[in-house]
């Protein structure tokens, strides 16, 4: 059962653009890189895209092993300290000959269906941890 992100949580995705993909090869080596992505608003779903991605270890990693999280934050204020930020978790699948997100990206999209939510700094308690799983009863 896939999560749908709360309202603060999607209007701060889209609000940011760059994010970072931590993906784990067929041999248990992590990976993490910065990519671009872009929400469905429909189906919560995050596709992930770029210029030959279809060659990239990270499409590689998701092929071998679906799971990933993906972290969006950004330092809002340096005085006072703030930072805001989503980590989203979940399985990741990928796909070919699929339309990219926009324009100069190959036909290859990572797509993520988020099973673990957790968004911090994204109201005036930029201390508190807000988490969701899809197990639990209000996901």
């Amino acid at each position: 059962m896939a999560l749908t992100f709360g309202s603060t949580e999607l209007d701060y995705l889209s609000s940011q653009r760059i994010g970072r993909l931590a993906t784990v090869d067929a041999h248990s080596a992590p990976q993490n890189n910065p990519v671009g992505y872009w929400i469905d608003r429909n189906t919560h779903r995050i596709d992930i895209g770029g210029y030959n991605l279809g060659r990239s270890r990270k499409f590689r990693n998701v092929r071998s092993n679906p799971h990933v999280c993906l972290v969006v934050d950004d330092l809002a204020s340096v005085d006072p300290w703030r930072v805001r930020g989503v980590e989203i978790r979940g399985t990741a699948e990928a796909l070919e000959d699929t339309e990219p997100p926009t324009g100069g990206m190959s036909p290859e999209v990572i797509r993520i269906t988020p099973l673990w939510i957790g968004s911090w700094g994204l109201t005036d308690d930029s201390f508190a941890m807000h988490v969701r799983r899809a197990t639990d009863p209000a996901a």
